[in-house]
C-alpha cells in the first residue's frame, strides 16, 4: 500500500513505518541467528567461530549491496513526494539496470578475493576452511541480495514498509527449515546454512517482484521507461554509491577489530560471534527508526517540506533514546542467558567474553540512535556523500581500538570499539545535518 508521509503527524508516520521495518530486521536477524544457533549446537565451536570470523567481511560486502540499493531508492521517494510519476518510473528502471551491472562485477571480484582477505584477517588455521566455504557461498549469492534489497527499498520508498516484512518472514521460515534439513538430514557442514541463506534471499526477491507487478500501477513501465538514461543513472550512482561505500568503509574498521579478535584465539572469536548475533538482534528497534528516516525525509524533501524533516528527526531520536534505556536494562539482567542460545553452559569463559562485549555495545545505543537517525535523514535529503565522512570517522575509531586499545588493555579495548566509533560519527553527523537543512532551505527559497 502506497503511503504519503508528507502530511499528518511525523511521529505517527515514523512509528507506523518503523514497526514493520523493525519486524523485517528481526526476521533478517532471526534467520541469521538461527544459522549461528544451529551451527553452534550441531556442528561445534570451530565451525561457529569460522562462520563468526566472516561477519565483518560479510558486512563490508553485503552492506555495500544493501547501501547501494537503499540509495537507488532515494530518488524514487523524492519523485513520489514531488508527484513526478514519469521520472519515478525511470529511476526504478535505471536502478534495475545498475543493480544487474553491480551484482555481476561484485560477485566476480569478491569471490576471487575472499581467500586472500581471510588470510589478511589472521583467521586461525583451525577455522579457516569453515570460514572460506561459508563466505564464498554467500558471495556467490550476491545477485539475489541485490534482487531482494532493491525491490524492498523501492516498495518502502513508496511508503509501504509492511509487505517486505511478510516476504522476509516467509523467507526466514524457509531458511530455518533448510538449515535443519541440510545439516541433520543431508549431513552438510557450514555450506548448508550458507546455501539456505542464499535460497531464502532468492525466494523473497522473487515474491517481492511478483507483488510489485500486481499491486503498484504507478510502476507500470513502458518501453521508453526501460531505456537506459545516463542522466538518471548518474543521479542514482551519486546517491547509491556513497551510501554503499559508507557501509563498506565502516566495515573496514570492523575488519580490523575482527583481526584483533582472531589474534586472541578461538574462545574469544566464539564469544564475540555470539555477542554480535545478540547485538544485531536486540538493536533492531534502533536500526528500524534510523532506516525509516530515509524514505520519510526523501518524500518530504521532494515535497519541499523541510520543517517536517527536522520534526521527524527529533521524534525518531527521542523514541530511540527511550528504547536504548530499556534494551540496556534487559541485557544487564539477561545477557548471559541470551549467550546460552549459541553456547553450552559449560563454556563459562566464552560466555563471559560474550557478556562483556554485549554490555559495551548496549551501553552505547543512545549514540547509535543518533548515528542512524541523523545519517539516514541526511541521505534521504540527497546528501549521501556526507555519509562517507561519517563512515571514515567510524572506521578510524575502530581501527584505533583494534590496533592500539586491544594491545594496551586487551579484550576490553576491543569491547570499546563500537561505542567509540559511534561517538566519532555523531561528532560529524549532527553539524552535517544542520548544514544540509540550511542548504535545502536556501534551495527552496531560490
Amino acid at each position: 500500500m502506497i503511503k504519503d508521509m508528507t502530511k499528518g503527524s511525523p511521529l505517527k508516520h515514523i512509528i507506523s513505518f518503523a514497526i514493520p521495518m523493525f519486524l523485517g530486521l528481526l526476521f533478517q536477524q532471526f534467520y541469521s541467528m538461527m544459522d549461528t544457533v544451529i551451527i553452534g549446537k550441531f556442528l561445534g565451536v570451530n565451525p561457529l567461530a569460522g562462520v563468526g570470523s566472516t561477519s565483518s567481511l560479510n558486512f563490508m560486502v553485503i552492506g555495500f549491496c544493501t547501501g547501494v540499493c537503499n540509495g537507488f531508492a532515494l530518488p524514487v521517494a523524492q519523485m513520489f513526494g514531488a508527484k513526478n510519476e514519469q521520472d519515478l518510473r525511470r529511476f526504478v528502471a535505471n536502478g534495475a539496470w545498475l543493480c544487474i551491472i553491480f551484482s555481476v562485477v561484485l560477485t566476480t571480484a569478491v569471490s576471487l578475493a575472499c581467500r586472500f582477505i581471510l588470510s589478511l584477517m589472521n583467521t586461525p588455521d583451525e577455522i579457516f576452511q569453515y570460514a572460506y566455504i561459508y563466505i564464498l557461498i554467500i558471495f556467490l549469492g550476491i545477485p539475489f541480495t541485490f534482487l531482494y534489497n532493491i525491490l524492498a527499498a523501492i516498495i518502502r520508498s513508496l511508503g509501504d514498509s509492511r509487505s517486505p516484512v511478510l516476504f522476509l518472514a516467509l523467507a526466514s521460515l524457509i531458511n530455518i527449515v533448510l538449515d535443519i534439513a541440510f545439516i541433520l538430514i543431508f549431513n552438510m557442514g557450514v555450506e548448508g546454512p550458507a546455501l539456505a541463506t542464499v535460497i531464502s534471499q532468492a525466494l523473497s526477491g522473487a515474491v517481492c517482484l511478483l507483488y510489485m507487478r500486481k499491486k503498484f500501477p504507478i510502476l507500470k513501465m513502458s518501453r521508453d521507461d526501460w531505456r537506459f538514461r545516463a542522466h538518471h543513472a548518474a543521479i542514482l550512482c551519486k546517491m547509491g554509491v556513497p551510501m554503499g561505500l559508507q557501509y563498506s568503509i565502516t566495515a573496514i574498521g570492523t575488519l580490523v577489530i575482527q583481526a584483533a579478535v582472531n589474534s586472541l584465539g578461538t574462545a574469544v572469536v566464539a564469544g564475540v560471534t555470539a555477542a554480535q548475533r545478540i547485538n544485531a538482534f536486540i538493536s533492531s528497534p534502533v536500526e528500524a527508526l534510523g532506516q525509516t528516516m530515509a524514505p520519510y525525509s526523501g518524500q518530504n524533501v521532494g515535497a519541499g517540506k523541510i520543517k517536517r524533516i527536522r520534526q521527524g528527526l527529533v521524534a525518531a531520536s527521542l523514541s530511540g533514546f527511550v528504547l536504548s534505556g530499556i534494551l540496556l536494562i534487559i541485557v544487564i539482567f539477561t545477557g548471559r542467558s541470551l549467550a546460552l542460545l549459541f553456547l553450552d553452559s559449560s563454556e563459562k569463559i566464552i560466555i563471559d567474553y560474550a557478556y562483556q562485549f554485549l554490555l559495551f555495545c548496549c551501553g552505547g545505543y543512545c549514540l547509535l540512535t543518533l548515528v542512524n537517525t541523523v545519517r539516514f535523514t541526511i541521505q534521504g535529503m540527497g546528501y549521501s556523500g556526507l555519509a562517507i565522512t561519517a563512515g571514515v570517522m567510524e572506521m578510524g575509531a575502530r581501527t584505533f581500538a583494534g590496533l592500539c586499545l586491544a594491545k594496551w588493555i586487551g579484550f576490553t579495548g576491543i569491547c570499546m570499539a563500537h561505542p567509540l566509533a559511534w561517538i566519532c560519527a555523531d561528532i560529524f553527523l549532527i553539524p552535517a545535518f544542520i548544514y544540509c537543512k540550511r542548504k535545502a532551505s536556501r534551495g527552496l527559497l531560490k
